[in-house]
């Protein structure tokens, strides 16, 4: 089993200063926004995300 992933930004504020949460795995707590939050995977897709083609859209 591999360290747990940081993330990069916050969510909410896009601020960089994160750190562990107190509230188990995947919480987090922003020091600029004074969130708390928590980021789950939940897995890979089967067959990956399938984009609706739109009316109008040109494909190049």
């Amino acid at each position: 089993m591999s360290e747990r992933a940081a993330p990069f930004y916050c969510p909410y504020c896009g601020d960089e200063d994160l750190r562990p949460g107190d509230e188990g795995h995947g919480a987090w707590e922003c020091g600029a926004c004074n969130r708390a939050f928590r980021l789950k995977f939940f897995g890979l897709l089967a067959r990956g995300l399938q984009r609706a083609d739109h009316e109008g859209d040109e494909r190049i």
